[in-house]
């Protein structure tokens, strides 16, 4: 089973042009969304709860964990403890889970998280915190994947239940990894779709990052490779989630759509698709 959808919603022109895109007019093309905003700040059960109820019942979400969680930020910026943070964060959670749509929390971690003994540590500690909730894990730095410690990371997050998130992205060095084609979860398998833009991706730190950091459309070439690297992912996984990131162009949506068209996807109990006001 494959399962492609964009990150976020409501940014992506291309899908109706008439008015900002809401979650329902989102759910009509794709059935899986990746939420962004957590990361920033852990919304509300009341928001999550009503994102569960704008979407149809076969509608997933994969949520990103908050940056206090994936070491980018200090927990005591924003909490009184620890313990605290990942219980909002729980909290925030129970109305996507308890309606049977969350297909993965993802643990993006930075650039500077490495291999090291006490990185491990927290992998496990997260392991602990989070219970059985379905985990995912994006490493941005090259060391997981070095010749040494590929095949321990990999055994790794077998051994924590942790799925495995296969990433394009551009590659600037330790701060970024490889394509690695390999699973950890025979349930899932995530992959993210970053781009190619070296130059964009440098800016993470700029005014102008959001415009530049993933300014990327993939050609048709790079589409067919990703469409046998997703069914070779197949092979490994019950589902393969895709999830395409190259929004700072507006471009993620139509790369989504031709990916689906490459592997021959049809998506079933989408929403209903909102006329436009002009359409025959």
């Amino acid at each position: 089973m494959v399962t492609i959808g964009l990150t976020g919603w409501s940014d992506h022109d291309s899908l109706l042009q008439t008015k900002k895109l809401t979650l329902a007019d989102y759910a009509a093309h794709f059935p899986v969304v990746e939420v962004d905003t957590s990361f920033y700040a852990i919304p509300s059960p009341r928001t999550t709860a009503n994102w569960a109820a704008q979407t149809p019942d076969d509608f997933r979400f994969v949520i990103k964990a908050f940056s206090a969680m994936t070491k980018h930020k200090e927990w005591s910026q924003y909490f009184d403890s620890e313990n605290a943070m990942y219980t909002a964060y729980m909290d925030m959670i129970a109305p996507i889970s308890e309606t049977g749509k969350l297909q993965a929390i993802l643990f993006q971690f930075p650039p500077y998280f490495n291999c090291t003994k006490e990185n491990v540590t927290y992998l496990r500690y997260i392991a602990s915190k989070m219970g059985d909730l379905p985990l995912a894990v994006e490493f941005r730095h090259n060391s997981w994947y070095n010749e040494q410690n590929t095949e321990k990371t990999l055994d790794l997050l077998r051994e924590l239940g942790f799925i495995h998130t296969v990433v394009d992205e551009p590659q600037v060095g330790a701060g970024s990894v490889p394509i690695v084609l390999r699973e950890t979860n025979s349930d899932m398998t995530l992959v993210r779709l970053h781009g190619r833009n070296q130059y964009g991706w440098m800016k993470a730190n700029s005014p102008e990052w959001r415009e530049v950091r993933t300014l990327y459309r993939y050609n048709e070439e790079e589409i067919n490779e990703w469409a046998k690297y997703v069914e070779h992912l197949q092979k490994l996984s019950k589902e393969v989630v895709v999830i395409f990131n190259n929004n700072s162009g507006g471009d993620a949506a139509d790369n989504a759509k031709h990916l689906q068209k490459a592997l021959q996807v049809e998506f079933q109990g989408l929403a209903p698709m909102q006329m436009d006001l002009f359409s025959e």
